[in-house]
């Protein structure tokens, strides 16, 4: 396994906001978090990349234990977060934003190697490098995110939220654009309120509800699960 959450609990203060969470991500796939506000998805995202740490329990990445390690050093080690509400620098360049994200690699030919490739996914921002990213659309603002995540070659992508506030088009286009990643062989970790849509994506899925793993299977299983259906697909 790529990724090994094993009985994680995480407080923020007093509040506990997950519960003995585990988890196994293989490698090369597309897994997703499914539950309602305040289930514990952002939280674990936020766990994994050492932006807040498990009270109990542990995280290893790649045969290495990280639930210790500060969030820079586990952005070096190969893990990369795309957060909600995308968070580019608005008064920064498109350019000046992936550089951002490559901060911690000091070859040039590296760098280089990776914006070709983040331009390969995001043609767009190619064409708008000197923009300001505050002026940019919410789905182009998106791409950026990813853009700059993807620009520190990571083999594990946190994406919390892509679809949040966009157009069913521009869903769609994202949509693919995860794909398309997970096709180049890097594996996704999926927070999405969209469960048809963070289904139709990925490989297998967690279901979290107030702080607890409570189901858990292949995407096709959860898809044709009854209370799946009626809680988080709308089929009554």
């Amino acid at each position: 396994m790529l990724l090994e959450i094993k009985d994680t609990s995480v407080f923020y203060g007093k509040v506990q906001a997950t519960r003995s969470v585990s988890m196994s991500i293989p490698e090369g796939q597309i897994v997703t978090l499914i539950g309602s506000n305040g289930a514990g998805k952002s939280t674990t995202m936020r766990m994994i990349s050492g932006l807040v740490r498990p009270q109990e329990g542990s995280v290893t990445f790649d045969g290495m234990p990280i639930t210790e390690l500060a969030p820079e050093k586990i952005t070096s080690i190969g893990i990369a977060h795309v957060p909600e509400g995308r968070r580019v620098f608005p008064q920064m360049s498109v350019m000046e934003n992936l550089e951002m994200g490559a901060y911690l690699r000091s070859s040039r030919r590296e760098m280089a190697d990776n914006l070709e490739m983040v331009f390969s996914h995001f043609p767009r921002l190619k064409e708008r490098v000197d923009q300001h990213a505050g002026t940019m659309s919410g789905g182009e603002q998106q791409m950026l995110a990813m853009g700059r995540a993807l620009m520190s070659n990571p083999k594990l992508v946190l994406m919390d939220e892509p679809s949040l506030g966009l157009s069913p088009i521009m869903c769609q286009e994202i949509a693919g654009i995860i794909r398309k990643i997970n096709n180049n062989g890097r594996t996704i970790i999926l927070v999405e309120q969209n469960a048809r849509l963070a289904l139709a994506l990925a490989h297998y899925g967690y279901v979290l509800d107030t702080g607890e793993v409570v189901i858990e299977g292949s995407a096709e299983t959860l898809r044709e699960n009854s209370d799946i259906q009626k809680t988080y697909l709308g089929i009554d």
